[in-house]
């Protein structure tokens, strides 16, 4: 809604500022940031007051002398308040009538929804499975499908939907298949759960979300920008440069919860938030075309994905474990790192990984 405060830019000439994606991505970093900071407190003793936290954390999986018992009396569901701040942030700051802002910010919602029902039926029943794992799995790809199919019918990005990109290379790989769409869903529903499954550490997803959000701001920025597009051989996008305003949203939402959820944490975002943040970034990802590249970007929630499936299988296939315990935070707590080792070095990874995909920019 700030944005036609630019309208006025002749009665006073700062308000031209409004008009500017960079100074309105930066406004909804802020805005995000402070609501979280500041409520996260008083929302953290709410939640306590109210008990709600999750069933007991011990899943059968990872061996109890790895559990911290102080963790079984800290609430979750923070994720709604970061949520809450993401989407006041992008209603203040994102041009109303950008359409590829309110397709990521609703598919964002979506997912934070799912996680919402999932985080009710673990804290109000008491069932550490919450949600069933097929009913799940069906409510991810049928929001990143509605997602998928929302691009493809808005009119700046409907004619990239139908291309397909990898790294390194200049032009798409090939052009209008089925297998585009079903791939972009697919690897929404993956980085989604894969968000879920790193959500284990006070501050890992959270850290780890920021290099990627902040990755994807860069990507949709110069492929909204046709001087920056041309010279780097990107798909030049009118308006897609309003992602920019979300990631940032996204961004600031999440340095707000780290204030609370560094460790020891004061609360948990529980599945309401890392569904939600793992929607934002797989959106992103599939508005710029980069897939493939986002498994790069998020390398760390790839490492947890990858873990978790493959001690499953190969578990069912051999009776034997690849690694100490899955996912694989939980492979070096087994190895006697300490909490804050294991979340400040995936940290490390992370940003290591954002450069290493954003060096794919220039070699193309």
């Amino acid at each position: 809604m700030l944005y036609y405060l630019a309208l006025f830019e002749k009665s006073c000439g700062p308000l031209r500022l409004f008009d500017y994606v960079t100074f309105r991505a930066g406004g909804a970093a802020a805005t995000a940031f402070l609501i979280v900071a500041f409520f996260g407190g008083p929302f953290a003793r709410m939640l306590r007051n109210m008990n709600l936290r999750a069933a007991d954390r011990y899943d059968g999986l990872i061996p109890p002398e790895l559990l911290d018992k102080r963790k079984n009396s800290t609430p979750c569901m923070g994720g709604v308040l970061m949520v809450g701040a993401t989407l006041i942030a992008n209603l203040l700051w994102l041009r109303p009538t950008s359409l590829i802002g309110w397709i990521l910010t609703g598919g964002m919602v979506a997912f934070a929804v799912l996680g919402f029902v999932d985080d009710a039926l673990k804290v109000f029943r008491q069932d550490r499975d919450g949600l069933p794992e097929k009913p799940k799995l069906f409510f991810q790809f049928f929001i990143a499908a509605l997602a998928v199919t929302a691009f493809y019918f808005a009119p700046e990005t409907s004619a990239l939907m139908k291309q397909f990109y990898v790294p390194f290379l200049k032009t798409p790989l090939f052009s209008n298949s089925v297998f585009i769409p079903a791939f972009s869903v697919l690897a929404i529903a993956v980085m989604v759960n894969a968000v879920n499954f790193t959500d284990g550490k006070d501050g890992l997803a959270t850290g780890c979300t920021i290099f990627c959000s902040f990755t994807f701001a860069v990507f949709t920025y110069l492929m909204g920008h046709k001087i920056f597009a041309g010279y780097l051989d990107l798909p030049y996008i009118s308006g897609i440069e309003e992602a920019v305003v979300f990631a940032f949203a996204v961004c600031g939402c999440c340095l707000g919860f780290l204030w609370h959820n560094c460790h020891p944490a004061a609360m948990f975002m529980g599945d309401t938030g890392s569904l939600a943040l793992g929607g934002a970034i797989s959106l992103l990802a599939v508005l710029v075309r980069q897939e493939i590249l986002m498994f790069l970007v998020g390398g760390v929630f790839t490492m947890e994905f990858a873990s978790v499936v493959l001690q499953r299988y190969y578990y069912k296939m051999t009776k034997k474990r690849i690694f100490l315990c899955s996912p694989i935070h939980h492979h070096f707590e087994r190895l006697n790192w300490h909490e804050t080792q294991i979340v400040v070095r995936f940290w490390i990874l992370s940003g290591i990984f954002a450069m290493i995909a954003l060096g794919t920019l220039k070699l193309r």
